[in-house]
């Protein structure tokens, strides 16, 4: 086995490091969520945690890792002679973010369950996981229904798998990280609410710290065995720290002073729930036993909330989790109580103090397609003469339900109609592969007319695997939304372009709710720039919205091109992924020869390949051209208007896409 990093020898990252260690004295806070760009540490500092992590005694042969001084009554490989015993390192399991739902749940033998009545089950990595860690590298990218079964068993400390009546139940106690870089995308707040604990994490801008962290990594590729003999002490340290704090644990008083403080900052940062006040005063004894004291005091608390409460506070979709210390420490000295004892100092050693790393400052304006300067002689610029400043957008409000017809094979999402592991049944199929959802009808009646042959002779079914049906079921899956928005000068006046950005951002919000992945692209001048590829971060696209400027010609070909090249390079990646194109625009277009004429062919380009498309109508003013709706006859979509747009319009109610093509179902 190769050497891990020592957790010791990682550089900064204070937080970070006392999140993991906090979990380590106590599992019951309930994991760490790390967010953060990548190249920070993240997956190296979870990685030599296990190393410091103490010895677990565990029953032998036993596949769930039963404790031998209280094992599992409910154990599938019970019950254990009380005397058998044996100690090994405890695990660090990672789950991959392709795994499906019966390799982290694990599965049973439907065949046998049927025809023998036994519950054959082979465990998956929640069993794997047992007092031990579980590491979820880029979490966000899970599937939801995968993460649900995840946390729910974090929260009960135990595993279901049931198959059609057939049912197992095994402990999972374990310490949950995950990682995720919010570049691309968010979890839902309900899933963010379940962890523990957060922490942000960033590469330092200090020179010396950076150099500090080359020196050591290239020492540790060199020799890693030597790499971590030099910070065996250092290890051990941590190590012996850990077990002592645990033992001191129970005995940590929480007074109600600091559970006054707890209250009053859940409270004041609006936080919904109970959950919070829970995890912050865990979070807050954690913190005593492992500075060595038998009380809380208020640093415990103020240093708790940092921890605990940033991904719980209430907040609009687009903002970045984060937590105001001038409140949070005003409302501490509000409901200071007397009965704490001598503050002192806070929590030290390895990953001792913190807060919440200060928020980098946004891209300029050049780095977002900011204004270039006008060119000698007076001739226009690039991007077309009479350029604006960029607008902010209006309020954003609830949209109509756009889809894509047919039925997809995508991710799972809220958006299209799609064939997938989870929803309603809709029939049965032969088994592709694994049998991961069972059809007890279709089983049973492509069984029965073979039970004579078979010899059947008592009550039992005589099954065979060529029998066993696939449930076939339709839920909804994610799209690819591909905003295609006109940036050049007809749009350019302020009050209609803000209109337009929060119509755009309306629908990245309904995005958000859906699961969908987002692109940007926009024309204006001269051609049309791809402001955002194809992303799971619906933030990142609000805020190349935010910065966009108006103004210049209006190459609406050049546009629609650029999003049919997106769309081509897109579905070399992820062909499963149905794209949806919604083009923002007054319909005209202006600039090179017959500019008309070539964005009908452009977008003719789209319906000849059955890509579902919206035109989202931005004319304004008494008197209307109908540019925009003779434009999505061209792509063979629909047009709305910026008003029909709104979900409380009386335009009507859900107005799915009408493509061209009819995709079979």
């Amino acid at each position: 086995m190769s050497t891990p990093f020592p957790f010791t020898a990682v550089v900064g990252q204070d937080d970070l490091r006392l999140a993991l260690l906090l979990n380590a004295v106590s599992p019951a806070v309930g994991g760490v969520l790390v967010r953060g760009e990548k190249g920070t540490a993240k997956s190296t500092a979870v990685r030599a945690l296990s190393a410091l992590v103490p010895e677990v005694d565990v029953v032998p042969e036993c596949r769930f890792s039963c404790d031998p001084g209280s094992p599992d009554p409910a154990c599938p490989d019970g019950p254990h002679a009380p005397e058998a015993s044996r100690s090994r390192p405890a695990r660090m399991v990672e789950l991959p973010v392709g795994a499906s739902e019966d390799r982290l749940v694990g599965a049973l033998d439907i065949e046998r369950a049927l025809s023998e009545g036994v519950k054959a089950f082979e465990p998956g990595l929640l069993a794997a996981a047992h007092r031990g860690i579980l590491y979820v590298d880029e979490v966000n990218l899970l599937h939801d229904h995968l993460v649900d079964l995840l946390l729910d068993a974090a929260a009960m400390g135990a595993s279901y798998v049931e198959r059609e009546g057939v049912s197992v139940r095994h402990a999972a106690r374990f310490l949950l990280v995950g990682t995720m870089n919010p570049e691309e995308g968010e979890l839902r707040p309900q899933l963010l609410d379940r962890f523990g604990l957060t922490v942000e994490v960033a590469a330092s801008r200090e020179p010396e710290q950076r150099v500090e962290v080359v020196r050591r990594r290239l020492a540790y590729d060199a020799d890693p065995a030597g790499f971590a003999a030099r910070w065996a002490a250092e290890e051990a340290a941590v190590r012996a720290r850990i077990v002592a704090a645990r033992e001191l644990l129970p005995s940590v008083r929480l007074g109600d002073g600091a559970l006054r403080q707890i209250a009053a900052t859940c409270a004041a940062f609006e936080v919904d729930g109970m959950r919070a006040d829970i995890v912050m005063a865990r979070t807050a004894t954690a913190l005593a036993a492992w500075a060595g004291r038998t009380d809380v005091i208020a640093e415990d608390v103020r240093q708790a909330a940092l921890l605990a409460l940033p991904h719980r506070r209430r907040r609009n979709p687009f903002d970045a989790p984060g937590l105001d210390e001038d409140k949070l420490d005003e409302t501490l000295e509000e409901f200071s109580g007397d009965d704490d004892p001598d503050p002192g100092q806070g929590p030290d050693g390895p990953g001792g103090g913190g807060g919440q790393p200060e928020p980098e400052e946004g891209p300029r304006g050049d780095d977002t397609g900011a204004t270039p300067e006008a060119g000698e002689n007076g001739q226009p610029q690039p991007s077309g003469a009479g350029e604006q400043s960029a607008v902010r957008a209006a309020e954003p409000f609830r949209t109509k339900v756009l889809s894509v017809p047919g039925i997809g094979e995508g991710a799972a999402g809220r958006r299209s109609r799609a064939r997938t592991e989870h929803g309603r049944t809709t029939g049965a199929r032969r088994p592709r592969g694994a049998l991961t959802k069972l059809h007890l009808a279709a089983t049973v009646q492509a069984a029965a007319p073979h039970q004579r042959a078979r010899g059947r002779s008592g009550p039992g079914l005589v099954v065979r695997r060529d029998d066993l049906r696939q449930a076939a079921r339709e839920g909804r899956e994610g799209n690819l939304v591909l905003f295609v928005v006109d940036a050049s000068g007809s749009m350019a006046a302020r009050q209609r372009m803000s209109a337009v950005k929060g119509a755009v951002l309306s629908l990245l919000l309904d995005a958000y709710q859906r699961r969908d992945k987002v692109g940007l692209v926009t024309f204006r001048g001269s051609g049309a720039d791809v402001a955002l590829p194809p992303t799971s971060s619906v933030d990142a696209a609000a805020a190349r919205l935010e910065s966009l400027p108006t103004g210049g010609r209006t190459p609406l070909a050049a546009g629609l091109l650029r999003a049919h090249d997106v769309l081509r390079v897109e579905r070399l990646r992820d062909p499963a992924r149905r794209p949806l194109v919604v083009l923002v625009t007054d319909g005209r277009a202006t600039g090179g020869p017959e500019p008309v004429a070539l964005a009908g062919r452009a977008a003719r380009l789209f319906a000849a390949e059955g890509v579902a498309s919206v035109v989202v109508d931005c004319e304004s003013g008494p008197v209307r051209l109908g540019l925009a709706g003779q434009l999505a006859g061209e792509l063979g979509g629909t047009a709305v208007t910026l008003d029909e747009l709104r979900a409380d319009s009386i335009a009507g109610l859900v107005r799915d896409v009408q493509g061209t093509s009819r995709r079979a179902a």
